[in-house]
């Protein structure tokens, strides 16, 4: 007799996750590290308040590197993870807008790029580290500065 597979039952208001690596299943799911850095990252730049992700220098390379044909742009900057066969910890350097209060920021953040990892990558997030690196002010542009020399 054939045992039917074990279903999840559905409480509402909760998402249901279904493992990577099934038992039975006819192949292997993996995701790759830079899948989960996108996904973070995109999901930490929805939340208002976040102005950029990266120091100094990743946002001054990333800047210079859009502006070389073909490169593409860096949406990983200022993301770090470490990626498991089910769980993953993400590292987030963020640059803050002047007036936006840094704790309920790093809250909405680590709330939304959780949610979205989980829910994209069925992977467990076990944790996302937030380093607020800088603060954007409002008359600062985000041109790097030109040097007087050619």
């Amino acid at each position: 007799m054939v045992q039917p597979s074990p279903r999840r039952t559905e409480v509402p208001g909760t998402a249901i996750t279904t493992p990577l690596n099934e038992d039975g299943a006819a192949g292997r799911t993996t995701i790759s590290s830079l899948v989960v850095q996108k996904v973070a990252g995109l999901a930490a730049r929805e939340i208002a308040g976040v102005h950029a992700l990266g120091g100094g220098v990743s946002r001054a390379f990333g800047a210079l590197k859009e502006r070389i044909p073909g490169s593409g742009t860096t949406s990983t900057a200022g993301v770090a993870v470490e990626v498991g066969e089910k769980q993953t910890a993400i590292d987030l350097d963020l640059v803050v807008e002047y007036g936006a209060r840094i704790v309920e920021v790093a809250r909405a953040v680590r709330r939304n790029v959780i949610e979205a990892v989980e829910q994209i990558t069925a992977l467990e997030v076990i944790e996302v580290n937030i380093a607020v690196n800088d603060i954007h002010l409002p008359d600062e542009d985000d041109e790097p500065e030109s040097s007087r020399v050619e």
